[in-house]
């Protein structure tokens, strides 16, 4: 399971120039799933990141996390994140897991993002999205399990 995270000031998915989903201040995942993620993988990263302290306290320093700052979340699945780009000039995303299973656990995942208190929104997994972001700091971390 990969997840990357950035801190927004705000961030959109749109489809076909239509609102799908939008948060103010928080993080935007774009998450994706490899052929051996599991609902372990799902309970780890769900946990380092509704716990990770990115966001800046009173005196500046990156001490509070999404929960402290009452932020919100958007979660897109990008099964792109498992691109293997070593052989030739076309990506092969052979190692990303089958759409069906990818689905089921990104599912469990932003619940379990859900389930700490924080307002979780999603795009439209499998969709063609249009994701539109200011990155905050900018901040940008990849996780991985």
């Amino acid at each position: 399971m990969k997840v990357v995270l950035q801190r927004v000031q705000q961030a959109s998915v749109t489809i076909n120039h239509q609102l799908v989903s939008q948060i103010g201040a928080g993080l935007l995942l774009l998450v994706g799933f490899g052929q051996d993620d599991n609902s372990e993988a799902v309970d780890y990263l769900a946990a380092k990141i509704s716990k990770s302290r990115i966001f800046a306290d009173e005196n500046g320093k990156t001490n509070l996390s999404i929960a402290d700052v009452k932020g919100e979340i958007l979660s897109v699945s990008q099964f792109t994140l498992y691109a293997n780009t070593k052989k030739g000039n076309r990506p092969s995303f052979t190692e990303a897991l089958e759409p069906q299973k990818a689905q089921k656990l990104y599912e469990l995942f932003n619940q379990q993002l859900a389930n700490t208190g924080v307002n979780v929104k999603t795009g439209v997994f499998g969709a063609d999205m249009q994701v539109e972001l200011i990155n905050d700091g900018p901040l940008t971390i990849i996780y991985e399990r």
